[in-house]
């Protein structure tokens, strides 16, 4: 039987989606990902506003490396496309999407949280590219959507040396918007916020979140 990747919870007129995994970290498997985008174009049609989570110990620890090992160059080539599409999806999304992160947020995990239109963090949140340690380079836009956040420079260091990266200096160098001690509370209140103020755009046109 394939795993669940995620659920959903409504919570008035905002839809929670909750990353899970039998082993609680989250990991963005090929299936995920499919799931993900498949969820992402159905949410869409009704323009809700959109939470994204993870656990109190991990948003996502990122793709399954053991999974990208065993990838041919055909399969390998599919599965970062597949990756950029749903990430597409997200920062596409007619409504806003804020990420409420708790724990690790590694790879995978971080290129989705840079694709939404906001970020909360909780105290103990810790954000990082760990591909080069592993001769390796995300695929899913991460390369682009990090400079534009934190600037060129700080980006690079992130994605050459490894860095892990804590909470107060993602508030500092601008990868999260807020700190808080229950940032899907925190989440939750944005959205209703921005809700109220920001217009409704057409599918495919990135929203201006106040």
């Amino acid at each position: 039987m394939a795993e669940t990747a995620f659920r959903f919870v409504a919570c008035n007129d905002i839809q929670v989606l909750r990353l899970q995994s039998a082993d609680g970290t989250n990991r963005l498997k090929r299936e995920c990902i499919g799931s993900l985008l498949q969820a992402m174009h159905e949410l869409k049609e009704k323009s809700h506003p959109l939470l994204i989570t993870g656990n109190d110990k991990f948003f996502s620890a990122g793709a399954d490396l053991g999974e990208i090992a065993a990838l041919s160059a055909p399969d390998a080539y599919e599965f970062s496309r597949l990756g950029q599409e749903l990430m597409l999806a997200i920062e596409r999304f007619p409504a806003p999407v804020c990420a409420a992160i708790s724990g690790y947020c590694m790879g995978g995990g971080l290129d989705l949280v840079l694709a939404c239109h906001r970020r909360i963090a909780s105290p103990g949140s810790v954000f990082g590219h760990r591909g080069a340690a592993l001769g390796l380079l995300t695929g899913w836009g991460g390369t682009q959507r990090l400079p534009r956040l934190v600037g060129k420079a700080r980006a690079l260091q992130m994605f050459l040396t490894a860095e892990i990266v804590s909470a107060p200096e993602a508030l500092r160098i601008g990868l999260v918007n807020h700190v808080a001690d229950d940032p899907e509370a925190e989440a939750l209140r944005w959205l209703e916020s921005a809700t109220q103020t920001a217009p409704r755009v057409a599918p495919g046109r990135t929203p201006v979140i106040p």
